[in-house]
């Protein structure tokens, strides 16, 4: 039996391949290991992220690799196929970070009712939640398309609730308006729909292609929508807020320029634009100075702030839109999962559309 591992090469992405490992003898595991096969993921712009980022924020170190390789974090589901932990019973299912791939060995720890922890010595060092796996098994939020879209949009939600709480916290830096860029994305319209439904008189103001116009503007939840190309007619004469979603560095310079001291926070969400660097905030430009949002530390600011009852309303709130606003897209196989992977970093997927994929 073999297990597939689809990776990419960290210092050029568009470099991948599939290869193939011997499949962990099920007899031999360690004791509390769990041997997973990974039956589903998502795939988003968000991991794409993960791999530009993934030296600086250790995201490669999570999934070995072979040298000069990494294996792209994702979220998604497995099943539990051997056990040596008598707390963990095979034919569980798990939902949480996995390597794209189509096994995993976890060091189950920390069981609970409700989810574990894998306590490998290589996932260390990170953030808890790349560590942590829910039990999902019978739970019906995490079953069929639901489940699709709790691993296509549930960790990208998060990110859009923890910038919402973010910039209400600070009470969006005195502005009247918030700008989003790559307003198509994911995580975007999820932030938009959060900033639409408060009643502060907060403008939410999409910035996006001119292909993506039509788009953007039906999903309803954007004040009004600004191509790229028309940014110079947006008024200036009161405060913004910018979130940008891509880490483009050019179209940032170009709103600071834009806006000058008007630009009263400018944070970095994504970094799916390649060309940039997670250094590039520290340029001078006029305005408040960019400062990458970095979603753990947040978390760990407002732990005790009621966050998971707040996201579980928010999110409750949420989902009854995702039928009309995305069509989920079923992939297997490993060309299915490196035409998806190359698609998704070159920019083809249409919005409208989340991936969810198997190596198997």
């Amino acid at each position: 039996m073999q297990a597939t591992d689809f990776v990419v090469a960290r210092n050029d992405l568009q470099q991948c391949k599939v290869i193939e490992r011997p499949l962990p003898d099920a007899a031999a595991l360690p004791d509390e290991a769990l041997l997973v096969k990974v039956t589903r993921f998502a795939f988003t712009a968000n991991n794409i992220t993960y791999a530009v980022l993934g030296d600086h924020l250790k995201y490669w170190q999570l999934f070995p690799a072979p040298e000069g390789f990494g294996n792209v974090p994702v979220w998604g589901f497995g099943k539990v196929i051997a056990s040596k932990h008598p707390g963990i019973a095979e034919g569980e299912t798990l939902f949480g970070y996995f390597p794209m791939a189509t096994h995993l060995v976890i060091e189950a720890a920390d069981i609970s009712k409700r989810g574990l922890r894998d306590a490998a010595a290589h996932r260390q060092g990170v953030a808890p939640v790349y560590n942590a796996y829910a039990r999902v098994s019978g739970d019906p939020a995490f079953a069929g398309r639901q489940g699709d879209y709790q691993a296509l949009l549930r960790p990208l939600f998060m990110l859009s609730f923890l910038v919402d709480d973010f910039l209400a916290e600070n009470e969006f830096y005195g502005a009247k308006s918030v700008m989003l860029s790559s307003a198509s994305s994911k995580t975007a319209y999820g932030l938009a729909h959060l900033l639409h439904a408060r009643s502060n008189g907060i403008k939410t103001i999409g910035l996006t292609s001119a292909g993506n116009t039509s788009f953007v503007k039906s999903l309803g939840c954007y004040d009004e929508v600004v191509t790229y190309e028309d940014i110079g007619s947006l008024p200036t004469n009161s405060a913004v807020v910018y979130v940008d979603m891509a880490g483009n560095s050019p179209l940032r310079a170009t709103l600071h320029g834009h806006f000058g001291e008007q630009m009263k926070y400018s944070g970095i969400i994504g970094l799916t634009h390649r060309k940039s660097s997670p250094d590039e905030p520290a340029q001078a430009l006029p305005g408040a100075k960019p400062q990458f949002f970095f979603a753990p530390d947040h978390i760990r600011k407002r732990a005790r702030g009621g966050v998971d009852m707040r996201f579980g309303a928010a999110w409750s709130g949420f989902v009854p839109n995702l039928e009309r606003w995305m069509k989920v897209i079923e992939n297997h196989g490993p060309a299915a999962v490196q035409r998806a992977y190359l698609n998704t970093l070159n920019g083809r997927v249409p919005p409208d559309q989340g991936l969810i994929l198997s190596l198997a």
